[in-house]
């Protein structure tokens, strides 16, 4: 089962009932695609980092999800896309096991010691150059 963090920002200007209501229909559709919903973390209002529409903060909300093979969150992320409450949304998928296989596949460079040498000393000047 992979896991997946979905995280959304919400207009500041809706209330929080508005914004618990809008997170528990995103979750209804993940899990009527087959997605379970593993946490729900609301962050609440947060300053974002540069502003989207003139506004300046947002409500942070993050799930936790699991999922078979494939993303579930089809539906989800159309809805997203076209409401006017969310800011902005994104879907990180978190396989850490996978990052560590990928990791170990690759060899340890081998440490060699340098060689230091000595600075080049100048050539002596002889009376003839001048």
């Amino acid at each position: 089962m992979r896991e997946y963090e979905l995280m959304f920002v919400v207009d500041p200007r809706l209330s929080d009932e508005e914004v618990v209501d809008l997170s528990q229909d995103f979750q209804k559709m993940i899990t009527d695609e087959g997605g379970v919903i593993a946490k729900e973390e609301s962050w609440g209002k947060r300053k974002l980092a540069y502003p989207i529409n003139k506004l300046t903060e947002g409500h942070y909300v993050l799930l936790h999800v699991q999922s078979e093979e494939g993303s579930p969150f089809g539906m989800a992320r159309q809805r997203m896309q076209q409401s006017d409450s969310v800011l902005r949304y994104l879907t990180v998928r978190m396989d850490a096991g996978r990052l560590r296989e990928r990791k170990s596949d690759k060899p340890e460079p081998e440490v060699s010691e340098a060689v230091v040498e000595a600075p080049a000393q100048p050539a002596p000047v002889s009376e003839e150059d001048n």
